[in-house]
């Protein structure tokens, strides 16, 4: 029988909000790709004054590589900023990109 990975304490949240270049540049889909490969839960969305918010559940491990990756983004992108924060709010069990 194969065992799940752990959950509960081991899991954790966080919240991004990513300034820069960072919609209309396949930013969203591209950050969903990477969350996804990462096996986090979460999602993204565009934010009314041009900057992009994610929010993560995941190992700590994986959550990490991810923050950096916002840095980086989409091809297109041009990031001049990521700000984290811890998240304690519910997160649904896949990652969803949202208008």
């Amino acid at each position: 029988m194969k065992s799940a990975a752990p959950r509960g304490d081991e899991q954790r949240a966080i919240r991004c909000i990513v300034e820069g270049k960072v919609q209309g540049v396949y930013y969203r889909a591209a950050t969903a790709e990477r969350a996804t490969a990462l096996g986090l839960d979460g999602w993204v969305k565009n934010l009314p004054d041009g900057r992009v918010e994610t929010v993560a559940r995941g190992s700590l491990d994986a959550l990490t590589q991810f923050a950096a990756w916002l840095w980086q983004g989409s091809p297109a992108a041009r990031v001049d900023g990521v700000q984290v924060e811890e998240w304690s709010e519910a997160v649904p069990e896949r990652f969803d990109v949202l208008p």
